[in-house]
């Protein structure tokens, strides 16, 4: 949609757009929040619903069908937004999905999932919600599992862009941030040397949401100024767990279950303390979530005793013992006088 620069959330507004567009039109204002949407087909409809607007929309390509309707309005004082309803191509957006929980997806990506045509959606993030998200969108599941990827990443790009070009709206939804591990700017390049217009919906990641949930600050005063992100998805070379080792501060490891003997014995190696805490968190801000707490000489067959598995968010560093120590803190006295 272009053109669309007026607050639309919790406004009446009225549609006026011939049936060849109006319906991919209102779901694109329905997902902006509006208060209610009024919809006329013809101009002598459009008239009549006129003074119950607060804004009129129009869709490109129809300024000629609807010019004394747009006049009518401007003189009335009643705004005028002009929408494009992709009616010649299509568009993608990439939508981060945050970490799982419904109530941590954005008020930015569930509109674009409310006016997605087709989505193509990830295991983890909220998909399960996506009856209730995009209920009007055809859902493909393109999930990936550690070591099976049902679809592989080149088929996932060619299917946007097919669906795309035949004039959809595209909503790919990942876990997380789409940039984040995601392989969110591989899909953006692909679909702009295909020429398609592509959007951007960045997504609370799991790197910090997850530990907050367990009560795990990434960083904390006093503890530790600095945290360092990393993909476990491949085992690290020598010389990537020494700088971690030597880096300090926190380490927080996504997609690490795999790897997490390598990770955990290579940073021992490396110099890192053996009663370094460590904490493994299971699916994160969903009611399955879980916490493991070890230290790094630990770690692995505490994860093993647990049966600790993907998705898992690994922690390494004093941080992961602070949640812990409130266990021993003596509650502070309220209200004592002199």
């Amino acid at each position: 949609m272009i053109g669309a620069h007026i607050e639309l959330a919790g406004c009446t507004v009225l549609l006026a757009a011939a049936p060849g567009t109006s319906a991919r039109a209102a779901r694109y204002l329905q997902a902006q929040f509006v208060d209610t949407l009024l919809q006329a087909s013809t101009p002598l409809g459009a008239v009549a619903l006129l003074g119950q607007a607060d804004i009129l929309a129009l869709c490109s390509g129809q300024s000629l069908k609807f010019a004394a309707l747009r006049r009518q309005a401007l003189a009335q004082g009643i705004p005028v937004v002009e929408l494009d309803p992709g009616a010649a191509g299509g568009r993608i957006t990439l939508v981060g999905g945050g970490p799982g929980a419904l109530d941590l997806l954005t008020l930015r990506a569930a509109g674009a999932l409310a006016s997605a045509d087709v989505v193509f959606c990830d295991r983890l993030g909220p998909g399960e919600f996506l009856d209730r998200l995009a209920p009007q969108a055809r859902i493909i599941d393109v999930g990936k599992q550690p070591g099976h990827h049902k679809v592989t990443q080149d088929r996932i790009e060619e299917l946007m862009l097919q669906e795309a070009l035949r004039g959809h709206h595209v909503v790919r939804l990942k876990g997380g941030d789409p940039y984040v591990f995601g392989r969110g700017f591989e899909e953006l390049r692909t679909a702009t040397v295909a020429g398609i217009p592509v959007d951007v919906v960045p997504g609370l990641s799991s790197c910090i949401t997850v530990p907050a949930a367990a009560g795990i600050p990434v960083t904390a005063r006093g503890v530790t100024r600095a945290f360092t992100v990393i993909s476990g998805h491949d085992p690290l070379e020598e010389h990537q767990l020494r700088q971690l080792a030597g880096l300090g501060g926190t380490i927080v490891v996504l997609m690490g279950m795999g790897t997490l003997e390598h990770t955990a014995a290579g940073l021992r190696r490396c110099g890192l303390a053996a009663d370094t805490p460590c904490a493994v968190i299971e699916s994160g801000t969903t009611g399955t979530q879980r916490t493991t707490h070890a230290t790094l000489s630990t770690l692995a067959t505490a994860s093993r005793a647990a049966g600790c598995a993907s998705p898992a968010v690994i922690v390494i560093g004093q941080v992961a013992a602070l949640p812990l120590a409130l266990d021993t803190m003596q509650p502070l006295s309220l209200g004592a006088t002199a």
